[in-house]
């Protein structure tokens, strides 16, 4: 009988392997994407002191919409790029968190790039 792996195993072996080539720095923190069925979160992260800078969810307060569509994955990319913007971040490494670049951890990059940040 063959038996299927669980998704969610096998992207933490592919964020795993990511992981140990990226890590943020003072000057680059990492910016990190997490995505569930129903929300999306980001985070910007300075790897050498493990401290989160900046980050930003379709669980805050502020946020208004559905949360699980490609909109809400663009509205939490613009946010996250302001937040950074106010720390005094411009440039970030982008951590997919195993994920595919595709849909809804694309739509949330290219808003942060369109917002400020380089990567």
């Amino acid at each position: 009988m063959i038996t299927k792996q669980d998704k969610n195993q096998v992207r933490k072996k592919r964020h795993a392997r990511v992981r140990a080539k990226i890590s943020g720095t003072t000057q680059r923190p990492r910016l990190n994407v997490y995505r569930s069925n129903k929300h999306i979160y980001a985070q910007i992260i300075d790897d050498t002191q493990g401290v989160t800078l900046a980050s930003a969810s379709t669980m805050d307060k502020d946020f208004e919409g559905t949360a699980s569509n490609v909109e809400a994955a663009t509205k939490i990319g613009e946010t996250i790029a302001k937040r950074a913007a106010e720390k005094n971040i411009k440039a970030v490494v982008f951590d997919r968190g195993g994920y595919l670049y595709h849909g809804r951890v694309k739509a949330l990059a290219e808003a942060a790039r369109e917002n400020g940040l380089e990567f």
